[in-house]
């Protein structure tokens, strides 16, 4: 398995995982489980997480290469 297609995989798998998270979300909403309020801060904190875990990946990796 190439580099190219490898990090391709591990896109394609972050953007599934968001899509199917986005999805449930749209679900309970629109399905009165919770509030649209409660649904928007819901989303902005998976927005949250998934920038801070990129972030985290990205300073980590950039401290491997100073070694």
């Amino acid at each position: 398995m190439t580099k190219s297609t490898k990090r391709t995989l591990v896109g394609l798998g972050v953007l599934g995982s968001f899509l199917s998270l986005v999805f449930g979300i749209v679900t309970l909403a629109r399905t009165a489980t919770v509030t649209p309020q409660v649904a928007t801060l819901m989303f902005v904190a998976l927005i949250g997480l998934y920038v801070g875990f990129g972030i985290l990946i990205i300073v980590y990796r950039l401290i491997n290469q100073l070694d």
